[in-house]
């Protein structure tokens, strides 16, 4: 028989299975590596130690110059007494040496006399002054109790002609925590007005009210999906704060609201442009970053960037001037809401504060 020849091939089926393991092996490579990042969340890179320093620093300093305030009309109250002690004695010795001979020479002349009663004036006008000025505090147009001393906030401007309350009424004020929230949603009107959430907002309001100026004009806005007035109205008018029993009205009105729906702060704040004139004072009381715009939402769910976006869009509803102080309560899951009403309170030269549970 005729042996048969294999011919010769460089492609033996060894070299075949090292060539298709180390394909696979790139093939592999390439599929769990990746190859694109989504950047999920925005966190802002500012450091806020150095305000809370200053803040503290300022409670700390007001602290001790209301301390020195007390010493000192204690001490010009002290004087004072002394000083009117002094002068009931050089009275009677007038007296006595006015009853007994007039050629008699006189222990106190009258240099001395008049130079005590201008001092006795002098200590009644510092003690006037500095009494007002440690009880400046009670010139309020409404009371407001409380456990311990409440005046620990600076920063917030108190004051201004006209000033504009806009307080979240949306669902979300019922409670910092998404299940408690969904939960509270479904209970009856009276559990959800006894949130306590919703009671530290109203409480906050009317700590902020209590301290307008007499003299001054207010008006509070309520907004979630829409804007109104507690009363409809008085809708684009402006309220005095001198009339209590209007103000009074309105505070015992606003605690008859039940909070419902979503948040649309650009609606909250396009609301600023038609009261005429402009207020020189807004105060923001809400809870995170609006859920809705000016427009009705498309879906049912939003998510955190489309939240970023639409606290964007607000922005452009905010009149140039007017500084707007925003009190921040918490929410669960919302953590770019401080950085974003930070940047409102620069912009606009305002103020921002997230208060405790126990505040006012």
């Amino acid at each position: 028989m005729r042996k048969s020849r294999r011919g010769f091939s460089a492609f033996s089926l060894a070299f075949l299975d090292i060539m298709s393991c180390g394909f696979g092996a790139v093939v592999l490579l390439f599929l769990i590596i990746k190859h694109h990042t989504d950047v999920k969340d925005v966190k802002p890179n500012h450091d806020l130690s150095n305000e809370i320093g200053l803040l503290k620093k300022d409670i700390g300093d007001a602290r001790q110059r209301i301390a020195e305030a007390f010493s000192q009309t204690a001490r010009l109250s002290s004087e004072l007494s002394a000083a009117q002690n002094q002068a009931q004695k050089v009275k009677k010795e007038l007296a006595a040496a006015n009853a007994g001979a007039r050629n008699e020479s006189v222990s106190v002349s009258n240099e001395e006399v008049d130079a005590l009663k201008a001092g006795l004036r002098r200590l009644d006008q510092e003690r006037k002054i500095l009494q007002s000025q440690v009880k400046e505090k009670s010139n309020q147009i409404r009371t407001i109790t409380g456990a311990g001393d409440r005046e620990y906030l600076t920063g917030l401007k108190l004051s201004g002609k006209r000033t504009l309350i806009l307080l979240d009424v949306s669902a979300s004020m019922l409670d910092d925590t998404i299940v408690n929230f969904i939960r509270r949603r479904n209970m009856d009107d009276a559990a959800k007005r006894r949130s306590w959430k919703w009671q530290q907002a109203l409480n906050t309001v009317e700590w902020v009210s209590a301290r307008f100026p007499p003299d001054s004009e207010y008006q509070i806005f309520l907004f979630n999906s829409s804007v109104s007035p507690i009363f409809e109205n008085t809708k684009w008018k402006w309220l005095k704060a001198n009339n209590s029993d209007e103000f009074n009205q309105n505070i015992d009105e606003m605690k008859r609201t039940v909070p419902n729906g979503g948040s649309s702060l650009a609606k909250g704040l396009a609301a600023i442009n038609r009261l005429s004139p402009k207020p020189d004072n807004i105060f923001l009381i809400t809870d995170g970053l609006p859920t809705q715009g000016l427009s009705a939402p498309t879906g049912t769910t939003v998510s955190g960037q489309q939240r970023v976006r639409l606290f964007e869009d607000a922005l452009s509803q905010i009149p140039r001037g007017i500084p707007i102080n925003t009190i921040l309560l918490p929410m669960e899951g919302d953590p770019l809401a401080a950085w974003a009403y930070w940047q409102i309170a620069l912009q606009t030269r305002g103020a921002f504060l997230t208060p405790a549970k126990d505040w006012p």
